[in-house]
């Protein structure tokens, strides 16, 4: 926030903006000759210079092409500098660049481009088709990997910027901080997705909240991976680029984060729970396949020593000069290798959203040396309305709202927020956005949740989401899914199904790469999933004692949102604490049976050494 004005940022050039183009331009001023995109290896390296003059090409020629001020143009990209440069330009002009899930189908290309009426599109060749099969009316379809009939490449634009009579100065300076930046569509789970309409004020005030939050320093790096249809990689990569000047690597396929990250090494990096949770079944994988030995006792007395310290500090207790030295030479000689090995060691800043996380794999990280913190938020307000920081910073909640938001209950625990980070409203659907945003301004998140006295939100579950069984119980689903999920590493995905019946049931899909190699090292012929799943299993399972005596799990479960400790409130269907901390005792003990029998064997042979 400067001078009052909660939408305006101080740029680190100390110039003051309030829309994305002013930010992008002073940043490209600023650090002409530093690197501002690259591809992993260096495949493709851009400097803020050649950014800033490709994107005053791109927007001559898009403004040849006929694109207005608030105008929409469509893109269905990977994440490559393509990208940046044709969404950049756009924003350029006053037009509002949305962009497109590459998994979509004809028909929901077709809703999308109908909704947001852009007569052009950019897009490479492998998403050409299911474009052509939507049927859409695009003037111009914009092809930047390929040269195919019918379509402009890239280098057309630009070569069409070159031969234009076009102020592209006075196209940038005239866009308005009330103006749309983009569109993010809804999954539309309730739905057809609706168009969540983001102006410049909303994501700069985003910003100087996160100025306010970070303290950024020169040789911060980070990436972008996740589908730029997400509001997660927009912040967290395309826009925080510009404002803040950062270096980011583009990774084309999200699959290879783990593979890209040796190369990128972001200091600051968002990981929604699923790629967190990859990347510890690939350390547990590994340890459990290809370590033997002195080599994996030692690995596992070193990850376990770092959680307990972890587990410790994270609980705000004092960490026991002895197990603060055995922490210490953990990490010299196991955990600043798996760091290094991993790419995360230089992150100080490590983030996680968009979906419920255990503790337990917060823990994890933390005990390997890696800060991970939980934050909150949706599409209708930029993504992050709260997140807990190193100075506040409650494991199981998603921290505390942003400087400059508000939050607040409903009379049936909804989360409300207000603050200029909330939307515009949905695109051509005034009744749906009257329903997200009442008079008063707050917008209505859908989440359940609560708010501690000291300021802590923790999320229980979506509103429509909620369980309610035979006996009119209110139950999370995502707390059962996630306290099934924590108890074993093959386990990738669980959905919990129990509406109007007696007991709660799960569909469970297991982890692939895990299941392959306990299924390699049972002997098995056939390595895959499927046939992992198929092997001799109880036709019945119970829940650990502490938790037995109610069908719907209770004492298992574990919040939802981003949160992922016990819920709190007045929904039915509770267990007191002391009941919740057993059964979180129960979890963790099958968790970590392995690494606890290595060290107390290791203590043994100390002893016997002594």
């Amino acid at each position: 926030m400067t001078n009052g004005d909660p939408t305006v940022v101080r740029h680190p050039s100390g110039a003051l903006v309030s829309t994305l183009p002013q930010a992008f331009q002073q940043t490209a001023a600023l650090k002409p000759d530093a690197v501002a995109i690259r591809t992993t290896g260096d495949a493709v390296v851009l400097t803020w210079r050649q950014y800033a003059d490709r994107v005053q090409k791109i927007a001559a020629g898009l403004a040849a092409l006929g694109v207005k001020h608030g105008h929409t143009v469509g893109l269905m990209l990977r994440n490559r500098p393509e990208f940046h440069l044709a969404d950049t330009a756009a924003m350029h002009l006053g037009a509002i660049p949305f962009s497109i899930y590459n998994t979509s189908a004809p028909d929901q290309i077709r809703y999308l481009f109908t909704n947001a009426e852009n007569a052009v599109v950019f897009t490479e060749k492998d998403f050409l088709p299911a474009i052509r099969a939507a049927g859409a009316n695009l003037a111009h379809l914009v092809v930047v990997d390929a040269d195919i009939d019918g379509c402009h490449t890239l280098s057309d634009i630009e070569s069409l910027g070159d031969n234009a009579d076009f102020d592209f100065d006075s196209a940038w300076r005239s866009v308005r901080p009330d103006d749309v930046a983009t569109l993010i569509y809804t999954s539309g789970t309730t739905g057809p997705p609706k168009g969540v309409e983001l102006t410049h004020a909303n994501v700069m005030a985003e910003f100087a909240a996160i100025v306010d939050l970070l303290d950024l320093r020169p040789d911060d790096r980070i990436t972008s991976y996740l589908p730029h249809a997400h509001i997660a990689d927009r912040v967290t990569g395309h826009y925080a680029n510009m404002v803040l000047g950062v270096p980011m690597t583009d990774v084309a396929d999200p699959r290879a984060i783990a593979q890209a990250l040796p190369d990128a090494r972001p200091t600051v990096w968002l990981g929604v729970p699923r790629v967190w949770h990859k990347i510890k079944v690939g350390i547990e994988t590994k340890l459990d396949t290809e370590a033997t030995g002195l080599k994996r006792r030692l690995a596992l007395w070193a990850i376990d020593t770092g959680v307990r310290a972890a587990s410790q500090m994270l609980a705000g207790k004092s960490v026991s000069p002895s197990l603060a030295l055995r922490r210490k030479i953990a990490d010299r000689l196991v955990l600043a290798k798996v760091r290094a090995a991993l790419g995360l060691d230089k992150l100080r800043w490590g983030v996680t959203g968009a979906a419920a996380i255990p503790v337990e794999t917060i823990e994890f990280f933390w005990g390997l040396g890696i800060p991970v913190y939980e934050v909150w938020g949706e599409s209708e307000c930029v993504g992050g309305a709260t997140s807990n920081r190193p100075d506040a910073n409650k494991v199981g909640s998603v921290g505390k709202p942003l400087g400059n938001v508000e939050i607040s209950l409903a009379n049936d625990d909804e989360l409300l927020i207000r603050g200029p980070i909330v939307m515009r409203g949905y695109r051509k659907q005034p009744e749906k956005t009257a329903e997200a945003i009442d008079a008063d301004g707050w917008l209505h998140t859908g989440d359940i949740g609560t708010i501690d006295e000291q300021g802590f939100v923790t999320i229980v579950d979506r509103k429509k989401e909620l369980i309610v069984n035979e006996s009119g119980k209110n139950l999370s689903p995502t707390n059962i899914e996630m306290a099934i999920q924590e108890t074993s590493p093959l386990i990738d995905q669980v959905v919990a199904i129990g509406d109007a019946r007696p007991y709660v049931t799960a569909l469970i899909v297991l982890e692939s790469e895990a299941a392959a190699a306990q299924a390699a090292a049972l002997g098995m012929a056939d390595h895959s999933a499927a046939a992992f799943a198929q092997r001799p299993r109880p036709g019945r399972c119970l829940p650990p004692p502490s938790a037995r005596g109610t069908p719907s799990f209770p004492a298992s479960s574990r919040s939802s949102g981003s949160s992922s400790s016990a819920p709190r409130g007045n929904l039915a269907g509770r267990t007191d604490p002391d009941d919740e901390a057993q059964a979180q005792a129960d979890r963790r003990e099958v968790f970590r049976r392995d690494r606890q029998a290595v060290c107390k064997d290791a203590r043994a042979r100390h002893r016997q050494l002594g």
